[in-house]
């Protein structure tokens, strides 16, 4: 069993986080976006940062693959190229600071990412341009090595360019497998050990993969106000929960 599990976790908060990746993606599934978000709140209750991105990066990108190849017809290429470019970038920029950045100040920043993502209006472009894609990877790319989940403002990046329905789901998730792929290299070059995490990593994927069909199959059909009404309140309670946690540390 110590085999199975990373030094950094416990065999209780590894069961919760094999739950976790079914239920968030379930939440995914029936509305489209939360999911990632609504992990990477649950893991900073128990992890380091240092551990944190990179493992829930390799999650999301399991989770975004394969949303990406069942919607491969529905994407726009064109955005996706275009906002490569700008996560290449990004990720060089962003990992030099994740390396700085302590590990309290992070979770905070974390918590208040997570609170406006949640609560906060997100940006509405007048003109939308090749340069509004390039800016908008390097911007979240930074972002993503900092506090991870990103995928509002990639999803209010592409929406602002008239994306709707499948085209958005397919495009949106492209760009994340992009921007977590490019994350998860660095990381590893910044030295995380991924060797450690391997079962893990793959019960949450299998889980994640699991919740995606339940999701799917069972949660479209209930009303979505109250999802998202009682998504707000998790998503704040967590998150005040990691800013106390971060200050009393």
């Amino acid at each position: 069993m110590p085999d199975l599990i990373p030094p950094e976790t416990t065999p209780f908060f590894a069961v919760l986080l094999i739950s976790a990746s079914f239920l968030t993606s379930a939440l995914t599934a029936a509305l489209g976006l939360g999911g990632g978000t609504a992990m990477l709140a649950i893991m900073s209750t128990g992890l380091p940062v240092s551990s944190l991105l990179p493992v829930h990066g390799i999650v999301q990108l399991g989770s975004n693959f394969g949303r990406t190849v069942i919607q491969r017809m529905f994407i726009n290429w064109h955005l996706v190229a275009w906002f490569t470019i700008g996560s290449v970038v990004g990720i060089a920029i962003g990992s030099p600071i994740a390396v700085i950045i302590p590990d309290t100040a992070a979770k905070i920043v974390l918590a208040l990412f997570i609170l406006w993502s949640v609560h906060g209006s997100k940006p509405k472009p007048d003109r939308v341009s090749r340069a509004y894609f390039i800016g908008g990877g390097i911007i979240t790319s930074i972002g993503t090595m900092v506090v991870g989940a990103t995928g509002p403002l990639v999803a209010a990046l592409l929406a602002a360019r008239g994306l709707i329905k499948q085209p958005l789901i397919a495009t949106h998730a492209t760009c994340m497998v992009v921007q977590h792929g490019l994350k998860i290299l660095a990381f590893g070059l910044l030295g995380f050990a991924y060797a450690q995490w391997a079962p893990m990593l793959a019960a949450m994927i299998a889980s994640g993969v699991a919740g995606t069909w339940v999701g799917t199959k069972l949660l479209d059909d209930l009303p979505e106000r109250l999802f998202r009404a009682a998504f707000k309140i998790t998503m704040t309670l967590l998150s005040f929960q990691i800013i106390w946690s971060a200050l009393r540390a």
